[in-house]
C-alpha cells in the first residue's frame, strides 16, 4: 500500500468511525439529568486511535466532540463548558493511540482514554457546574462539588468504560488484526 493510498485510508476510516461513534451516541442506556449518558459513543474512537495513533486519534475524538455538541442536543453553560465538556472531553478519548500496536492496546487505550475524559469532565463538573449542585445525590448528602462531580461524572464514565472493554473482549479473538491494527502496518 502507497503512502498516499494508506493517508486515504485513514482518512475514510476515521470519517466512517467519527459517524459510527455519532450514531452510537443516540443510543443510551441510561441519561443523567444535566448531560452525560451510559452509551458506547466512545469505542469508535478507541479503535481508530489504537489502530492509527494518538494524532490521528485526538483529531477524530475533536471532530466527535464538535458532533456531540451540535446534534446531540449541546447541554452547556457558557464557553468554558462547551470547550471542556465537547471539545476537550472528546478529544482526550484519542489518547487511546498511546498504546497503537501494543499488545493489549484496545484495552489499555480505552481506560487511558476513559480515565482522560472523566479527568476532563470531572474538573468541569467541580468548576463550571458548581453552582448547580443539589443538595442530595445518590442519596447522599452533597457539600463538595469535587465530591458531586466525581460521583456524577464517574458513574456513567464507569459503566461507559466498561462496556467498552467488554465489547472489545468479545471481539478480540475473531477480529484481533482489526482490533491491534496489524492489517494495516
Amino acid at each position: 500500500m502507497s503512502k498516499n493510498q494508506k493517508a486515504v485510508r485513514m482518512l475514510v476510516e476515521g470519517a466512517l468511525l467519527v459517524a459510527v461513534a455519532q450514531v452510537l451516541s443516540y443510543i443510551k442506556l441510561w441519561e443523567m439529568p444535566w448531560g452525560g449518558s451510559i452509551c458506547v459513543g466512545m469505542l469508535p474512537i478507541f479503535l481508530y486511535a489504537v489502530r492509527w495513533g494518538t494524532g490521528a486519534g485526538l483529531m477524530a475524538g475533536f471532530v466527535y466532540g464538535t458532533l456531540q455538541f451540535m446534534f446531540d442536543g449541546g447541554f452547556a453553560l457558557g464557553w468554558q463548558s462547551i470547550l471542556g465538556d465537547y471539545l476537550l472531553a472528546f478529544t482526550v478519548l484519542g489518547l487511546a493511540g498511546i498504546f497503537a500496536g501494543k499488545k493489549g492496546g484496545i484495552f489499555y487505550g480505552t481506560l487511558v482514554g476513559s480515565l482522560a475524559r472523566f479527568l476532563v469532565h470531572y474538573v468541569v463538573g467541580a468548576t463550571v457546574w458548581a453552582e448547580y449542585m443539589p443538595e442530595n445525590f445518590f442519596g447522599m448528602t452533597m457539600t463538595s462539588p469535587w465530591f458531586y462531580s466525581a460521583l456524577y461524572n464517574g458513574f456513567y464514565m464507569a459503566i461507559d468504560c466498561v462496556l467498552c472493554l467488554a465489547i472489545f473482549a468479545a471481539l478480540y479473538k475473531p477480529m484481533n488484526k482489526y482490533l491491534t491494527g496489524s492489517d494495516i502496518r
